[in-house]
């Protein structure tokens, strides 16, 4: 069905590494990062919930407004081909309007919409006991960005495009800065991460990972 085999996408996996230095010559094609974000887009997510949206932040202005606050960012801001920020909606409880709409979406019927509205009720006040707090819910729907960010970097490692997941900054102060300039509204997203993509101005040493025996059970 797919032409890709095994070899190559462990082979993408050992070639993908966090990239600390961009060859500021080579520039991602319109194309591949449209493909790269397109993976994003199609990640799965939790009760299919898709908490996110992906900012690609290229404007030089706003990208030195929160460069001093990017200390997870090591190299100058003009290195990198792409910024991604993504972002993380607030508040998608079992009963806001945001989850009913998305299950509108799906085209269930009244009856299918309400069974769901109590399972999900059920998993978020039960099961995972995240409706403490507005901060437990966000951090839930956070996690579901990250599955779409680990697809994008896979996905650019694939086809030879190097990237870095950014969590070195301060939340409030990039948040706040982002916001100010009318990119989204604080009181419905917050930032997840960030993410760069480019290619690399030098070979990246090799990674070191736990021996297979430390990570993997088999439990039969």
């Amino acid at each position: 069905m797919f032409n890709i085999n095994k070899q190559q996408v462990l082979d993408a996996f050992n070639f993908r590494s966090a990239c600390r230095k961009y060859d500021t010559s080579k520039k991602i094609s319109k194309e591949d990062m449209d493909y790269i974000l397109e993976l994003g887009r199609l990640s799965p997510s939790s009760v299919g919930s898709e908490p996110w949206k992906f900012l690609v932040l290229q404007n030089p202005e706003i990208r030195a407004k929160i460069a001093p606050f990017c200390w997870g960012i090591k190299h100058p801001m003009e290195e990198m081909s792409h910024l991604v920020v993504i972002l993380t909606k607030k508040n998608v409880r079992y009963d806001s309007d945001y989850l009913r709409d998305s299950l509108n979406k799906r085209g269930l019927t009244t009856e299918q919409i309400e069974a769901s509205v109590a399972r999900y009720k059920s998993f978020q006040a039960e099961d995972m006991k995240i409706l403490e707090s507005e901060r437990t819910l966000f951090d839930w729907s956070t996690k579901q960005t990250y599955i779409a960010l680990g697809n994008m970097m896979t996905g650019a490692a694939l086809i030879g495009i190097d990237s870095c997941p950014i969590e070195g900054f301060h939340y409030d102060t990039v948040n706040q800065i982002l916001a100010d300039e009318g990119l989204f509204d604080l009181s419905e997203y917050g930032i997840s991460c960030m993410v760069t993509f480019g290619y690399r101005a030098q070979e990246i040493k090799k990674k070191s990972r736990k021996p297979t025996e430390e990570v993997i059970a088999w439990i039969e």
